[in-house]
């Protein structure tokens, strides 16, 4: 007979949930007080800018309405100063088909298989600790994870904790640099420096060529999202009891789904309307700062993860985007989460400790230490 892992409770739920909003109160206090407060309006005018809440009206943002890709204070215009020639997330035309395509055969199932090796590996060494009883931290095997997995990707021979430190580096340098208002002196400088870091990590030995186009854009994607999204979701499964439905086969890649949809990796998407449009109701005027608020479009902030009863797949795939320029790595973001839940579930592990990155580009843990659940030492209460 099989057993059918049991449903969370309410309170562990809770507990969950009151853990994961620490990576937003602490990081970023104003901002997510700001949100909290606009976000019964599918959206909402404040000031300049236009903030985006509901789910339909998140889509429109992305598909229907002309944005301008390359405008500062965006990914895309990020994306352009990472980037040497072209831009993944900026481009129109046949160029952005060329550039997705190229990203497509390395980011593709035959991709990700190659990749696959490589991120079981870091997850097999960082994990055998816990066999022991011991303390596993689970943002430096993300760290590593990501980071090995960029240079196989890119086919550089840099070193993985290198490379993920310099597009940690790279990414908050840039978000402080596109922040509103007054920049403290030496923001420009620093992000510069911090792109010039990680493309020189890197670039190509003597003789080759990295395949994939835009380098430094995809392992500062790559990285980031990654070590954000693979602890926070652990925590989720620690807090809430999952760790019975993580070990489902039959649960697992519904798991994952509805865990990519609360942590919500990059919860503001900020873009720029490029004409005059309208979205429920609200006028938006060329040059508007959109801010799409994606995790509130999926229902993160109040529907907390079913496995059973999963989110549609049209709003979990929310948190990647939509249309033509949705993120490519989708795929790659499920297979290390599916792989990686995989080999914590047998552990059970609990949380012993949590640290959140105050200066992290996209809200996570600076440190989230976890230990067997048979080897229970007195955890932190979330």
């Amino acid at each position: 007979m099989t057993t059918v892992p049991a449903a969370p409770t309410a309170s562990a739920l809770r507990a969950a949930r009151r853990r994961d909003r620490r990576v937003y109160t602490r990081s970023h206090p104003l901002l997510f007080a700001l949100l909290a407060a606009t976000r019964r309006r599918a959206v909402a005018r404040v000031g300049g800018a236009v903030l985006v809440h509901g789910t339909g009206p998140f889509r429109q943002a992305l598909t229907r309405i002309p944005l301008d890709r390359a405008a500062a204070g965006t990914t895309g215009g990020a994306a352009r100063e990472l980037s040497t020639g072209g831009a993944l997330f900026d481009q129109e035309g046949t160029g952005h088909r060329a550039s997705r395509r190229a990203v497509a055969d390395d980011l593709g199932a035959a991709g990700v298989e190659r990749l696959r090796p490589v991120w079981q590996d870091v997850l097999n060494r960082r994990l055998a600790p816990l066999r022991a009883g011991r303390e596993v931290d689970l943002v430096a095997l993300a760290r590593e994870l990501a980071g090995a997995t960029v240079c196989a990707l890119l086919d550089t021979r840099g070193d993985p904790a290198a490379v993920a430190a310099a597009a940690a580096a790279a990414a908050a340098a840039a978000v402080r640099d596109h922040l509103p208002g007054p920049r403290p002196p030496g923001t420009a400088r620093a992000a510069a420096a911090a792109t010039a870091r990680l493309e020189a990590l890197l670039a190509p030995a003597a003789g080759e060529a990295t395949r994939p186009a835009m380098p430094a854009v995809l392992a500062v994607a790559a990285v980031n999202t990654t070590v954000a999204a693979l602890p926070r979701a652990a925590a989720w499964c620690a807090d809430a009891g999952l760790w019975e439905q993580a070990a489902d086969d039959r649960l697992r890649s519904a798991l994952v789904s509805e865990l990519l949809r609360v942590t919500a990796p990059s919860p503001l998407l900020p873009r720029v309307a490029a004409a005059d449009a309208e979205l429920d109701g609200c006028p938006v005027r060329a040059g508007d700062r959109l801010i799409l608020v994606a995790r509130h479009a999926v229902r993160a902030h109040d529907e907390p993860p079913d496995a059973r009863h999963p989110a549609p797949p049209a709003v979990a795939q929310l948190v990647f985007g939509a249309g033509t320029h949705a993120c490519p790595g989708a795929r790659l973001a499920r297979a290390q989460l599916d792989d990686t839940l995989a080999a914590l579930a047998p552990h059970r592990p609990v949380v012993l400790r949590a640290r959140v990155d105050r200066s992290a580009a996209l809200p996570g843990w600076r440190s989230l230490t976890v230990r067997a659940g048979d080897a229970r030492r007195h955890p932190e209460t979330p």
